[in-house]
């Protein structure tokens, strides 16, 4: 399963096996799920525009200040490892630019990114929207909606077996979405 776009997976995937066949794997989506912008609660922006979290993102808006909060550096929270959420944030809404945070702030997983973002009143989050709900951080809201997609791949063409596991990973996604 992967979490970003294969064509990220494929990229790092070369520097170290560049002989696989790439051109043979096949994704299949399994479900989307919406990504969000975490803050502190202190924080007392709550929305800014998709120019301004662009420019945040590429490190050209480096204080709060900058867009009518308080004096204060900002950090962005992420996975050291970059992961899916990143990759997806990164060619979903930065169309296909790397983050350049000033003052980022590196995590070994998910869970600690909310966790960090909740006692540090100027920082960003990168996380998932159902995590920041369920977290002690506000989501910053931003004029667009950002999705990462969740797929399952295959080298070549799937076979029956795993037809009926890819079809089982969707219905199951199915069934956690519409009871959220």
């Amino acid at each position: 399963m992967i979490s970003g776009p294969l064509k990220n997976e494929i990229a790092d995937l070369r520097k170290t096996n560049p002989d696989l066949p790439f051109d043979q794997l096949r994704t299949f989506d399994v479900s989307a799920v919406h990504m969000a912008f975490a803050i502190s609660r202190d924080n007392p922006i709550h929305q800014v525009s998709d120019a301004n979290m662009r420019r945040i993102l590429l490190g050209e808006i480096t204080n709060w200040r900058e867009v009518g909060g308080p004096d204060l550096p900002i950090s962005i929270v992420m996975v050291s490892e970059g992961g899916g959420v990143q990759s997806s944030i990164e060619n979903e809404f930065l169309g296909g630019q790397h983050i350049k945070a000033i003052k980022p702030i590196f995590v070994q997983g998910s869970a600690q990114v909310v966790k960090i973002t909740a006692i540090i009143p100027a920082a960003i989050g990168l996380s998932q929207t159902s995590i920041v709900k369920n977290s002690n951080c506000a989501e910053l809201k931003t004029d667009t909606a950002i999705e990462q997609h969740l797929a399952l791949v295959t080298l070549g063409d799937p076979t029956p077996a795993m037809r009926k596991v890819i079809d089982a990973a969707r219905k199951a996604m199915s069934k956690t979405a519409s009871s959220r």
